[in-house]
């Protein structure tokens, strides 16, 4: 459903693994091998329902599965994974899998592509540049045959832009996470996570085999509670926006607690690096808490509109990790031609601060929109603005009318976000024009008022 979902709700005092069946198991309608549910009340039903099935075949769930899937697809959960005709800008052409016709135009609220780079004349020249003299992808791991000196200096650039020692780049955002936590955390060790953290987090949790345990969204309070009795090795992990809500930490607080209890602290600023800070290297600099946080990762998938990850932090940590991710270790090392548009990207972004300025000019106008049509969007201060409907039997009639109002913005209920929480993500992008916020805008609250959504 989405890159980022939220991994907990609920008892934020259980362990993952134990979390997870009971998030699971606390639905009363779990599914064994009995008929799929029908019509109307198919709707009804989501991936919980399918979570555990009884007998002793792996693929016991496969046909109830497909079977509700057959029937729930055409009924709303066709607007995910509509492809695309065109690039991420701020308005695409959009694959309608229900009519099987191309919708041209929509006013694009649903790309992270937040300064508008993947698509930039610079970027695309990097890249076939790249191609022409490395080919298509890197054919090696990057311990082995998959660097190439756009890989080393692209981790150069990382590090000196987060003013740090060295970095660490990954073929993915998501892998960066798994292999920093499940590379420096061991079996007795305690992780302490927000309860909405992204879900790489929560499998770096799970793989750890560390003690985990998540304490509630930015409440300092319940963070000592959770670091408090444990006398082993201690990390905190936090982000720097909340993918779904659009908030963010308070920093020197969390830093406070952790180092009360002599915890290591990491920020996963996915959504924040390359917009917030006076030099845009996110809401640690933003905060001035950058020489107080241990690890800094990042994904190069939003501001950058790329793909990949990073974590920047001493040389020691660095070079620990790079023998000890395994989701590095044992990837291929990403695209040489994705590596040179990242670079190019990035030059653009340090040397262009008024794409940021931009970008938070958007964001200030579509708060006011919003809120003078009377939308709901809970404590977001960023570029991700999150609707909240809390309607899950209905989320996707609307998404549905509001595409077909000319509008393109994701639709997302549980497991991205908790039960009765669903919303839609929208994106704020610094190369949306006044026009196109405005017009984007009023289609949605058109849409919204039909279901008294807002007034």
């Amino acid at each position: 459903m989405s890159e980022h979902g939220n991994g907990s709700s609920g008892d934020v005092e259980t362990s993952i693994a134990s979390k997870r069946i009971t998030d699971a198991a606390a639905h009363p309608h779990s599914v064994t091998s009995q008929a799929p549910p029908t019509a109307p009340g198919a709707m009804e039903y989501d991936y919980t329902n399918f979570y555990f099935g009884a007998g002793k075949d792996a693929f016991a769930l496969l046909a109830p599965f497909d079977d509700w899937w057959r029937e729930v697809k055409p009924a709303g959960y066709y607007l995910y994974e509509l492809p695309l005709h065109s690039a991420p800008s701020t308005r695409v052409d959009v694959e309608d899998t229900k009519t099987h016709e191309v919708r041209s135009g929509l006013i694009n609220f649903a790309s992270y592509n937040y300064l508008g780079l993947s698509y930039r004349p610079e970027v695309k020249e990097a890249i076939k540049a790249a191609v022409d003299q490395y080919g298509g992808g890197s054919s090696g791991s990057p311990i082995l045959s998959g660097t190439t000196e756009l890989h080393r200096r692209l981790a150069e650039e990382i590090a000196d832009f987060k003013k740090k020692e060295a970095a660490l780049v990954f073929p993915t955002g998501y892998s960066a996470n798994v292999g920093t936590i499940a590379g420096l955390m061991r079996s007795g060790d305690l992780v302490v996570a927000d309860q909405y953290a992204h879900a790489s987090i929560i499998d770096g949790m799970i793989l750890s085999k560390a003690t985990s345990r998540f304490f509630r969204h930015n409440r300092v309070e319940d963070l000592d509670r959770k670091l408090s009795g444990h006398e082993g090795k201690k990390l905190v992990i936090i982000e720097g926006v909340y993918s779904m809500d659009g908030d963010v930490p308070p920093l020197a607080d969390i830093v406070a607690v952790c180092r009360k209890h002599g915890a290591r602290l990491m920020i996963d600023e996915a959504h924040s690096a390359f917009v917030y800070g006076a030099n845009g290297r996110g809401v640690a600099e933003d905060q001035g808490m950058e020489d107080e946080v241990d690890i800094h990762l990042g994904t190069f998938s939003k501001s950058l509109g790329g793909q990949g990850g990073y974590i920047a932090g001493s040389h020691q940590l660095v070079n620990y990790l790079r023998g000890f991710s395994r989701s590095r270790f044992f990837s291929c090392a990403l695209s040489p031609a994705v590596v040179a548009g990242l670079r190019k990207a990035l030059e653009l972004a340090r040397n262009e601060p008024e794409l940021r300025t931009r970008l938070w000019d958007n964001v200030a106008t579509m708060q006011k929109l919003l809120a003078d049509g009377g939308v709901p969007t809970g404590d977001s201060t960023s570029q991700v603005i999150p609707i909240m409907v809390r309607d899950d039997a209905r989320i996707f009639q609307m998404g549905e009318e509001i595409f077909r109002e000319g509008v393109f913005i994701n639709p997302v209920k549980y497991p991205a976000v908790g039960k009765h929480k669903s919303r839609f993500r929208m994106s704020i992008s610094a190369a949306h024009t006044k026009e196109e916020l405005e017009e984007g805008a009023t289609a949605i609250v058109r849409v919204l008022r039909r279901y008294g959504v807002c007034q």
